[in-house]
């Protein structure tokens, strides 16, 4: 199987998950948090920095878990942007949808 490359929105939503996530761990160490959260200190990592932008949605839910966030906070800050963008661009009469 082929995995197609991720589209540029798909990198800057993956970024902005890792800035949060990097955020809300604040002084707590990297491999504290990966513990708590029973991923590996390599996957936080390169979550974190990016590096896989699209991790799986248990992956993030122990995370955000581990470190107190609500998985709709999480949503809502990652796709902030984008949801904005959408609204910039619709036309009056025209319903913005969320794709699937």
């Amino acid at each position: 199987m082929v995995r197609l490359p991720l589209t540029p929105a798909e990198l800057a939503r993956g970024q902005r998950l890792g800035a949060l996530l990097r955020r809300a761990r604040g002084e707590r160490s990297m491999l504290e948090t990966a513990l708590d959260a029973q991923v590996s200190p390599e996957t936080l990592r390169k979550i974190e920095s990016g590096r896989v932008a699209t991790p799986a949605f248990p992956t993030i839910a122990a995370i955000a878990d581990a470190l107190g966030l609500s998985l709709d906070a999480v949503w809502a800050e990652v796709n902030e942007p984008e949801s904005s963008a959408a609204r910039a661009v619709s036309r009056p009469g025209q319903v913005s949808g969320l794709a699937s």
